[in-house]
């Protein structure tokens, strides 16, 4: 076990892929340098300029790249530099990478490519440099969304991602880059893709989140504690697939659920969520569902507070289902 960051912890993770896989190539805006975050740093000294390289500032251009790359046998490992710039490639990612191999009926695919890119509040980040859009990719046959909450998450899942057969989305909250330290393991070593896991035990209601807003749960789980109130909390960690087996198996234990994440309510990933429940779990349900999200609003800058799905509001929601 070595003691990293979170961004320590994605820089070992591209390392042991460009090490262990000779077809594995890095590349993005700024990475040559070590990238905005410093999440490629010396990996173009260790490997070589051919292999972890600048791109033009064009997000479309980088996934057209990565899938062609994929789809020839390379290992692609491509870096969109805020998750809220992704979206001029949208169309490379939901109309091409996500269906090349359905609509080539399996003969030929990208499969290994691997878009990682920072997402989420940071402070200061207003409406450009904070978002998270992981719903407007849930709803996209062919690809993995994933999302970690510290480092070992971090270095599991994009590790898996880099290997896994389909193409795959890497949101990594940014706010964790330094702020997330803990013992990671030095090694090799991946997490399953789809499978979440519950952080800690509980008996009254379940909190599910993902990303740094499990952090939020376990803060609020913390005060619902001291009235008297035992909180199970699962981090998804995977968006696309996601675990729902293990969602369900919690909440007919505890009877009461609240879903929580930054993004905005409307149509938010956490409806798939309350819906797949009710469905599945209303004879047990106590209490409705609850949701505790980002508002309706493009994400504000001085207003980032009250914008957030914070502690105190994850609180409020906890009371709401267990009085009801």
């Amino acid at each position: 076990m070595t003691k990293m960051s979170m961004f320590q912890a994605i820089n070992n993770a591209m390392d042991i892929a460009l090490d262990t896989d000779d077809r594995a190539m890095v590349f993005g805006e700024d990475v040559a340098f070590g990238g905005v975050f410093r999440c490629s740093m010396n990996l173009r000294e260790k490997f070589g300029s051919d292999r972890v390289f600048n791109t033009p500032l064009s997000e479309q251009g980088i996934v057209g790249l990565a899938i062609g790359m994929a789809s020839v046998g390379y290992t692609p490992i491509a870096e969109i530099q805020f998750a809220d710039y992704v979206f001029p490639a949208f169309d490379q990612i939901v109309n091409e990478a996500a269906k090349y191999r359905y609509r080539a009926g399996s003969t030929w695919h990208c499969g290994g490519m691997t878009i990682r890119m920072p997402c989420g509040a940071v402070g200061h980040g207003g409406l450009y440099h904070s978002q998270s859009p992981e719903a407007f990719f849930s709803h996209c046959p062919g690809i993995n969304v994933v999302c970690p909450r510290g480092p070992i998450q971090a270095k599991g899942l994009l590790l898996a991602a880099i290997r896994c057969p389909d193409p795959t989305l890497v949101l990594e909250p940014k706010v964790l880059y330094r702020q997330a330290v803990e013992e990671v393991p030095a090694g090799d070593f991946t997490l399953p893709i789809g499978k979440a896991e519950v952080v800690r035990e509980g008996t009254d209601v379940t909190l599910i989140g993902w990303g740094n807003q499990v952090n939020r749960l376990l803060e609020a789980a913390d005060l619902a504690k001291e009235d008297g109130v035992s909180c199970e909390i699962i981090d998804l960690m995977s968006i696309l697939p996601w675990d729902e087996e293990c969602v369900l198996e919690s909440v007919r234990k505890t009877g009461r659920c609240v879903v929580a994440h930054e993004a905005p309510r409307t149509s938010g990933f956490g409806a798939e969520v309350a819906a797949t429940i009710q469905e599945r779990c209303f004879l047990q349900l106590e209490a409705p569902v609850q949701r505790v999200c980002g508002w309706d609003t493009p994400f504000p800058l001085a207003w980032e507070e009250f914008y957030l799905p914070t502690p105190l509001r994850v609180l409020d929601a906890i009371r709401a289902a267990t009085s009801f």
